[in-house]
């Protein structure tokens, strides 16, 4: 579990947005105890102004073991040549320490679909020619996916993919497209919070966007949720499917089902943090139930930069 093209990412990671809104202190702060706690990935979105792979190379900087994941860099906020580039340079500064994650997204283009953007954008990148050092240690791609066409276009085209805001049935349908060898990552969202009115308030809020966009709209049909579910903020059923709350054993459980449906690894993503304050209190209780150890040896001597 947890191998992408030989690279052992573990069973578990974190998904946050939050870096996008600290500073660059906090965020190694941050990064490098999750580095000495023995966290194995650290997945980052590129959303709301932090480029993907300055985001990516600092926190690698910062940093000795842990591997980050651009999860996901926009194909369309910068061509492919870049993105080649700028991922050939890190698996080339820290071997093994980097995934490209790619992904629908940035300045739109209408009227191209998101399958037919992401092949073009495959065909532009592997037929560059370079006159880049090409890195001792392997350049991995995973693509964000979640119909069956772009599963397929992430199995063959890639090491595997990266599913966003899905249940466990999806998991399991994922697997089988995808085949036995290509890497399976699931994005889960999780809250501390074990009543049940306060907990579906925020995990509704947290949806809100998901639950009003095409794209999101069309692959919640397609798990087999009805328009009446998916309107008027979401179901019960739904959201509770979406975001996994409650305590630590339960969260910890629905968590595990990933696994159990096929999942190679699940980036945890938690969510209810208020502005200003950090998931790092939830990220220790989480490593210490899902993490197989106590941290890496000789923690203490770090990068300061």
């Amino acid at each position: 579990m947890g191998d992408l093209d030989g690279l052992d990412l573990g069973r578990f990671g974190i998904y946050t947005f939050d870096f996008e809104h600290q500073p660059a202190a906090r965020m190694r702060e941050s990064i490098q105890e999750l580095d000495d706690r023995g966290w194995p990935a650290f997945w980052i979105p590129e959303l709301a102004g932090r480029e993907a792979f300055t985001h990516a190379g600092y926190l690698l900087s910062c940093t000795r073991r842990i591997t980050v994941v651009n999860g996901i860099a926009q194909i369309w906020s910068r061509e492919a040549p870049w993105a080649y580039g700028a991922a050939l340079l890190l698996a080339d500064a820290y071997p093994g320490r980097h995934v490209l994650g790619l992904g629908f997204g940035g300045v739109p283009r209408p009227g191209i679909t998101p399958l037919a953007a992401m092949a073009a954008y495959l065909d532009e990148m592997d037929g560059l020619a370079t006159s880049n050092p090409l890195p001792r240690a392997p350049m991995r791609r995973i693509l964000a996916a979640y119909g069956p066409k772009m599963l397929e276009l992430a199995r063959d085209r890639s090491a595997g993919a990266l599913t966003y805001h899905v249940t466990v049935a999806h998991t399991a349908r994922a697997r089988e497209i995808l085949g036995p060898d290509a890497f399976l990552g699931v994005e889960h969202a999780v809250l501390f919070e074990s009543d049940p009115a306060r907990a579906r308030a925020a995990a509704r809020e947290h949806l809100h966007p998901y639950l009003n966009t095409p794209y999101n709209i069309a692959k919640f049909r397609r798990l087999g949720y009805p328009d009446e579910e998916i309107t008027g903020g979401g179901s019960d059923r739904l959201v509770d499917d979406l975001v996994f709350w409650g305590d630590l054993d339960t969260i910890v459980a629905k968590l595990r089902a990933h696994l159990d449906a096929g999942a190679d690894h699940v980036a945890i993503q938690v969510i209810g943090i208020e502005p200003g304050r950090s998931a790092m209190p939830y990220w220790r209780m989480l490593g210490d139930a899902l993490l197989p150890g106590d941290g890496y040896e000789g923690a203490g001597v770090r990068p300061t930069a």
